[in-house]
């Protein structure tokens, strides 16, 4: 029987999207069964050997449906292994990834038992709708929007590595469970 993994994302204008296809899309790869989903389309979080949950950071936390279905999914979540993944900041410096973990990321650890985090670069379309405060402020403060240039900072070599590794920790984890 193989692997199967719930890749779970939360995502506002498809960068988180991405990731979290890619995510699946490598672990695949690495002959585990995986499905990218986003939160809000996960009927049972049920049936899975493994999880990878992962939400965009805005004003330094995880998007609040996202940390819904962790919060209703921790029975399902904590008898299994899962890692987590973030992603935000427009430069893939290691100083400003290792800066950029959101704050409530040790609470949702420490709910579900993580075995890690890990925080990507993404991307940002000036075009892009924009969605709450900030956006909005953004869009109407032509300054404000020239000071963010579009840019995609996705290290998809990053994302393979992130996965691969998941998939030989979790094949270590289902052997000695």
């Amino acid at each position: 029987m193989q692997t199967k993994v719930l890749v779970a994302y939360a995502s506002r204008h498809g960068s988180t999207q991405g990731i979290a296809e890619r995510v699946a899309a490598s672990l695949q790869a690495n002959g585990v069964e995986a499905t990218a989903l986003s939160v809000e389309d996960v009927r049972n979080a049920d049936g899975y050997d493994g999880y990878v949950i992962g939400s965009a950071v805005y004003a330094a936390h995880w998007l609040g449906p996202v940390k819904s279905f962790v919060h209703r999914n921790r029975a399902s979540l904590k008898r299994h292994p899962v890692w987590l993944f973030s992603s935000g900041p427009l430069s893939n410096e290691p100083s400003e990834l290792a800066g950029a973990s959101p704050r409530d990321i040790a609470d949702v650890e420490r709910e579900i038992d993580a075995r890690g985090h890990t925080v990507f670069a993404g991307a940002w379309q000036r075009d892009a709708r924009p969605i709450g405060l900030l956006e909005n402020l953004m869009s109407v403060i032509p300054a404000a929007r020239e000071a963010l240039p579009a840019a995609d900072c996705r290290d998809w070599a990053a994302i393979d590595g992130f996965a691969t590794s998941v998939a030989g920790e979790l094949e270590l984890a289902l052997q000695t469970d």
